[in-house]
């Protein structure tokens, strides 16, 4: 690493994850880049990363530019590596992986800038929900660590939309679950995804990977093909027509049901049979499940459409709640750590500032599970912001500070033997209270 600085070893261990997918020069500066994205309070440009890594002195500013605009790595190649570490140390070995998709904008402004375009902005204000700038389909594996109540999203791949005329947001999506396919080759894979993600492609996908997604109001839904009669002539791919999803849902047979979505537990009513979306899956045989509120008044609250024969539609219904973590990650990446904020131009930076951003997401989880967490966080927490009554497990700006923290730590404690000394100890202790500010 670069004399005079110091990285902590326990995040120089999960960033060994990494290694391999750079030389030894843009290996540095991308561990040196983490800790800039995380150590940084300010804004989180690619100067400003280097800045927070404390390096804006020792290096020109140019290797912080280049390492997104001309280095040789690739964020494809990230991704995996990060896949199988998060796999490997936060899901059972026995357990399927829980795949969500889904897109976000980050906001640019320029003509100039790779990419940009006028499109769906989810947070975005107004009837149209417009935003200007680049479009980012993620893949994320949701996971469940044991010191968190409710499941949280790990970002492990990323592609950017170019607009109409291109791949769409539903193929790029695709794309990303057959390559997290590859490398779990055999086992169960579950993808999730709203209403926005659905095409016949789905049919293509591997035997081990099953699609959820929720169906529109409009959707045409038919009974299964009907057996071959052995009557002359081409068979029928399709049953009859079952009508709108309102026909459908007061001739249904409903059940009372307990399920756990969105981080509570309530009882609902479930009704579900097997059809077919012949108008985007064709002739692939899918599960229709219908929800409905316990107090509702609605034919049904929520529809969804399966490709998984095996699991309960209670199972379903949980899994499609468990699609929300994506969303605390795109409130989180920008809030915590400034994803979007790099004002970078050219095609190659542009491809690779917010997968990186993504990838330190993950990285801070991961460090947090395997070296950082501690029971004590809460009650320093809570001992700080006695308002907060009912927190009871880290947030991600917790994780983030708690490594801001040891980043500090390392950068000032000496490293040789003996005792640290008095100014040590107060430099030390006036970063902490900055870094938690």
């Amino acid at each position: 690493m670069v004399p005079g600085m110091t990285l902590p070893a326990s995040l120089l261990l999960v960033l060994q994850v990494t290694r391999p997918c750079f030389t030894k020069y843009s290996y540095q500066t991308f561990a040196h880049l983490v800790v800039g994205m995380v150590a940084q309070t300010g804004r989180r440009t690619v100067t400003g990363m280097l800045t927070g890594a404390g390096l804006s002195r020792l290096w020109p500013h140019r290797r912080a530019h280049a390492f997104f605009s001309e280095a040789s790595w690739d964020p494809d190649q990230l991704g995996p590596r990060l896949a199988r570490a998060v796999v490997e140390a936060l899901v059972p070995a026995d357990a399927p992986v829980l795949v969500v998709v889904d897109d976000t904008l980050p906001h640019r402004v320029g003509k100039k800038v790779f990419g940009v375009l006028w499109a769906h902005d989810g947070s975005g204000r107004g009837k149209d929900k417009l935003g200007f700038g680049n479009t980012w389909v993620i893949a994320a594996i949701v996971v469940r660590p044991p010191f968190l109540v409710r499941p949280i999203a790990l970002p492990v791949a990323a592609r950017l939309w170019r607009g109409k005329g291109t791949a769409s947001r539903t193929d790029l999506a695709l794309e990303m679950v057959h390559d997290l396919a590859a490398i779990f080759p055999g086992r169960t894979i579950h993808v999730t995804g709203d209403a926005a993600y659905h095409s016949g492609k789905v049919a293509d996908l591997p035997r081990t990977v099953t699609f959820t997604t929720r169906l529109p109001r409009n959707a045409a839904l038919s009974a299964p093909t009907p057996p071959r009669t052995g009557k002359r002539g081409r068979p029928r791919k399709k049953g009859k027509a079952l009508g709108s999803l309102t026909a459908i849902a007061e001739a249904a047979t409903w059940r009372l049901t307990v399920v756990e979505r969105y981080g509570r537990t309530e009882f609902v009513w479930i009704a579900s049979l097997e059809c077919l979306w012949y108008g985007a899956f064709e002739d692939l045989p899918v599960r229709l499940v219908l929800v409905r509120d316990l107090n509702s008044a609605k034919p049904y609250d929520l529809a969804l459409i399966s490709t998984d024969h095996i699991s309960t539609a209670d199972d379903l219904v949980e899994r499609y709640g468990t699609r929300r973590p994506i969303e605390s990650v795109f409130e989180h990446m920008r809030q915590d750590l400034g994803v979007g904020q790099a004002r970078d131009r050219t095609r190659r930076a542009v491809e690779r500032t917010v997968p990186f951003g993504l990838a330190v997401y993950t990285i801070v989880v991961l460090w947090y599970a395997a070296h950082g967490h501690h029971p004590a966080d809460i009650t320093e927490r809570r001992t700080q912001q006695p308002w907060y009554t009912t927190k009871t497990t880290p947030a991600f700006s917790d994780m983030v500070v708690k490594l801001r923290r040891t980043i500090i730590a390392a950068r000032h404690i000496r490293n040789h033997a003996g005792q640290p000394g008095p100014d040590e100890i107060a430099a030390v202790i006036r970063a902490w209270e900055a870094a938690a500010a």
